[in-house]
């Protein structure tokens, strides 16, 4: 795939770029995406024109066609996305690991980007700009595969951002590219010699579908099945606060929650549950899956004998994303964080705080469930890797090994 092999090409490029010049090309970004609003709407309000009969006909879900939609307050998030980026400090050659081995043998281990990151999305078009700006300051390239509801909304997002990079003297064509058809993902799928790592940001079906597919290593998350318990100390004001909030503020995201577990001996739990269905959530006692993931206003709901029942039940059904408890009990929230294996664990907080912005990340490529080297929101730390920096004069192993020279392995300051 000739793409791949020059994204390659440019990756080897951008990992020597310097923090001045990645900074300066994400600024020039904001100003061409504030400077082009109209025509990237423009662009996503053809999307939503073709896109309407297939939500009508059931082809495509409301959280899909939500997904797709850009407003001034996207816009505006993506913007400031892009400047937050360039305001984080660099991830890129940082000292982690600094040890002398033996006198004049210095160990170093320095953060590096991972070099080429293919990205296959649903219809979210700010994708495009969030995972563009944090590989440009971790200094990968991408290549960038949209849902094709959101094909001339990506066009245009990549245009500006690519028109942006060309007025900065210095910056590596080819940094990021995009593909459109499904024969170009069955590409991207066997470019395992030029793409390093594959990051899927959709369904169960599309992540398992690449996961089958490919020997690239792949980096996200297959559903979002998070969880709220409220335990039987829980201030219900605040429980039926942060419910409604995880369930309704935007359903169809990955970070909403799906399942509500209550103590029996919740004493609010007839008032929590009217409440919630005032705020327009329906209400499940007994669905046929507590797996599945609505991304819509249905919440499904249990009685729990103890909190040691619901985190077992989380950890059997849940997808390892994000789970919350609500208690004014310190031992029962412990307890909670401690044991429940999901790559945020919250206490008396919304699940809808799994975001890579409100971490202060500045943006997100995607939420990881992996037990490698990133886990949840993915940022840009998330983005870069190691290699071990050995430099010495002239030292051997021989030595070593017949007790001429031994190690001492002192650590330095960084």
């Amino acid at each position: 795939m000739q793409i791949a092999a020059k994204a390659k090409e440019a990756s080897r490029k951008t990992a020597t770029l310097t923090t001045e010049l990645k900074n300066l090309a994400l600024w020039q970004i904001a100003d061409e995406l504030e400077q082009n609003k109209s025509l990237i709407f423009e662009a996503n309000q053809k999307d939503l024109t073709t896109a309407k009969p297939l939500l009508e006909t059931g082809d495509i879900t409301k959280s899909v066609f939500n997904r797709l939609k850009l407003d001034e307050n996207k816009m505006r998030d993506m913007i400031h996305g892009v400047k937050d980026v360039a305001d984080l400090a660099d991830p890129v050659g940082k000292v982690l690991l600094k040890r002398e081995l033996d006198n004049g043998l210095l160990l170093q281990k320095v953060s590096c980007p991972i070099g080429v990151i293919g990205i296959i999305f649903e219809a979210r078009p700010d994708v495009i700009v969030q995972i563009s700006s944090l590989a440009i300051k971790s200094a990968n390239a991408v290549i960038l595969k949209g849902g094709k509801e959101a094909v001339n909304t990506n066009k245009t997002l990549l245009s500006v951002i690519n028109s942006a990079l060309q007025k900065i003297d210095g910056f590596p064509a080819a940094t990021i590219q995009q593909v459109f058809t499904r024969d170009d993902v069955n590409d991207m799928l066997k470019c395992d010699r030029h793409i390093d790592l594959i990051i899927p940001r959709g369904g169960n079906r599309l992540v398992q579908f690449i996961k089958e597919n490919t020997k690239i290593p792949v980096l996200g998350h297959a559903a979002g099945v998070c969880h709220i318990f409220i335990d039987e100390s829980a201030n219900p004001e605040m429980a039926t606060k942060i419910v409604i909030d995880a369930k309704t503020q935007y359903p169809s995201a990955c970070n909403a929650v799906e399942t509500l577990l209550i103590h029996k001996r919740f004493k609010e739990m007839e008032k929590l549950l009217t409440a919630l269905r005032s705020a327009g959530i329906t209400l499940i006692d007994n669905p046929g899956d507590w797996s599945f993931e609505y991304g819509d206003p249905t919440l499904a709901f249990k009685i729990v004998n103890d909190i040691d029942e619901a985190i077992e039940h989380i950890n059997r059904y849940g997808s390892g994303h994000t789970d919350a408890v609500v208690t004014e009990n310190a031992a029962n929230a412990d307890k909670f964080m401690n044991e429940v294996d999901s790559s945020g664990v919250y206490h008396n907080v919304s699940t809808r705080f799994a975001d890579g912005f409100r971490y202060g990340f500045g943006a997100e490529v995607g939420i990881s469930t992996n037990k490698t080297h990133a886990r949840g929101p993915v940022g840009l730390e998330g983005l870069t890797i190691y290699k071990y920096k050995l430099i010495g004069n002239g030292h051997i192993v021989a030595e070593y090994m017949d007790g001429t020279k031994s190690f001492h392995h002192r650590d330095l300051k960084i």
